[in-house]
């Protein structure tokens, strides 16, 4: 089997410890009715990922404003701005005065939002591989719904922006654990294709939310509407389980049985051996002495510690590239309903474009292949005037290979780190994707300076994670790893067999 040989090659990984990969899918299937219904339920999830993390488009749109006793518009200083609210009736800008010495809180309060993400993938990723998956989630869910709808109401900038971080800290936490859960249900035959569709409702929820903006023009009334939806998610509390995965990493045997059987049962798999497969596995990892990970434990080991260090760069580029030149294309002339539209759509197309290419193409060979034509693009707009539309073209293109590439780096993270630090190893490498995500806006205010700027700002990442992606080994065809000792070892016997050769 494909699977046994890589694992020989990257680890002289034992008999003893391959089971617990095995004995999981051979219990529930790689996906049946479970998994499907599963996977609709956390798929749920990204709709208000997208909603949050991208209203700040519609929080805060271009406005116009005329100065009184001024005979130009948009003068500094401007004591009293009188705003044009012909598209839009009031945003944060026109609610708090974001303009002239006051601007740069308008990127300021996007900035804080993903430092709440950033700080809500550490934790909950933590939080995840320490107490399971389905508790963190909970609570992540919790939060969101609450402050969601809290934000629409607060009368004053500081609180807003506060809450929003902690919208932000929810967010970060229904990333992590939702997809964690999703990938620890499902076979590796289905992994690819899962890992690619978790992310079209981000795309559909990017895709929605200019039609909360045409219909909701008043910023309170837009946060509220985005926010109400995510009330669906409470019942999370009744229908998603643990991993059984997990509580196999943590010994809770007995929990781990029940889910397996139940899983079984819904896909119309027997249910005689699932106990005494789950036990004999239980005792054959007695000597590994298997603990819960931290994310300490990605940093103590080299071959760990390179292979975090080169895969959060490569999550920090795709967020850096994707929500900046996202915003990018925003700043450009045109309807801000349509473009906003448009260039969701066509990180659709992206996404559903991935799945043949992980079907065919290795995980290494994709980042590669897609940082280069990312880097590519956008070099080349440095030099394409604004408003021609090959800089659309080039930019749509910049943005498309970088979401592409997120989607890639989900399931690569997934499959390269094991069990016991799966978790913690997504949530750092979505801390460093959101660090990214708070440069962006800063960035695209460097066209100020010069319009070439932000392209080559944008451009230098990409470039750079191309050449480090060279440094990871390949996942494609892997079963999930367990333990720590199996993820130092992952890689390094099929790099000597090359030298050799």
């Amino acid at each position: 089997m494909e699977m046994q040989n890589h694992k020989e090659e990257n680890g002289g990984t034992t008999n003893e410890t391959a089971p617990t990969q095995d004995l999981i899918q051979k219990a529930t299937g790689s996906f049946g009715k479970y998994q499907l219904c599963l996977c609709l339920l956390i798929f749920l999830t990204k709709f208000p990922v997208a909603f949050h993390q991208m209203a700040i488009i519609f929080l805060s749109p271009k406005v116009e404003y005329t100065c009184k006793n001024s005979f130009s518009n948009a003068t500094c200083p401007c004591p009293e701005p009188e705003y044009n609210t012909s598209i839009f009736t009031n945003t944060i800008i026109m609610e708090w005065d974001l303009i002239c010495d006051r601007k740069w809180l308008t990127s300021f309060t996007q900035t804080l939002f993903q430092l709440g993400t950033l700080l809500g993938s550490v934790c909950f990723g933590m939080a995840s591989d320490r107490f399971g998956r389905k508790k963190p989630l909970l609570l992540a869910v919790v939060i969101q719904v609450s402050m969601g709808i809290t934000a629409a109401y607060v009368p004053e900038f500081w609180t807003f922006t506060f809450i929003r971080f902690l919208v932000g800290m929810s967010v970060g936490g229904t990333m992590v654990t939702g997809f964690v859960i999703v990938m620890e249900f499902v076979g590796t035959k289905y992994r690819d294709i899962i890992s690619a569709l978790y992310q079209t409702p981000f795309n559909l929820g990017h895709m929605l939310l200019p039609v909360f903006g045409y219909y909701f023009r008043d910023y309170t009334k837009f946060q509220f509407a985005i926010s109400l939806p995510t009330i669906i998610l409470l019942s999370y509390f009744f229908l998603v389980p643990e991993t059984a995965r997990w509580l196999i990493a943590v010994k809770r045997t007995d929990e781990a049985v029940l889910v397996l059987e139940r899983v079984a049962k819904i896909n119309n798999r027997p249910t005689e051996n699932i106990r005494r497969d789950v036990e004999l596995y239980q005792e054959s990892v007695e000597k590994n002495q298997l603990k819960k990970g931290s994310i300490l434990d990605l940093f103590r080991t080299p071959n760990l510690r390179k292979n975090i260090a080169a895969m959060s760069f490569n999550w920090l580029t795709c967020s850096y590239c994707f929500y900046g030149v996202s915003q990018y294309v925003g700043q450009l002339s045109g309807n801000v309903f349509t473009n906003v539209a448009a260039g969701a759509s066509v990180t659709l197309l992206g996404t559903l474009m991935s799945i043949p290419l992980m079907k065919l193409i290795g995980r290494k060979t994709i980042l590669i292949i897609f940082n280069f034509i990312c880097a590519l693009c956008l070099f080349i707009l440095a030099f394409i005037p604004e408003g021609n539309v090959g800089s659309v073209i080039l930019a749509s293109i910049g943005e498309v290979a970088s979401f592409i590439n997120f989607v890639v780096v989900y399931l690569y993270c997934t499959e390269l780190f094991p069990t016991v630090v799966r978790n913690a190893a997504i949530g750092f490498s979505s801390m460093m994707a959101r660090v990214g995500s708070m440069l962006a806006p800063f960035v695209i205010e460097m066209k100020d300076v010069a319009e070439w700027m932000p392209p080559v700002a944008f451009a230098v990442f990409p470039l750079i994670a191309a050449f480090v992606t060279f440094a990871l080994p390949e996942t494609k065809g892997c079963e999930l790893m367990t333990t720590i000792e199996e993820g130092e070892q992952f890689g390094k016997k099929s790099k000597a067999s090359d030298n050799k050769d």
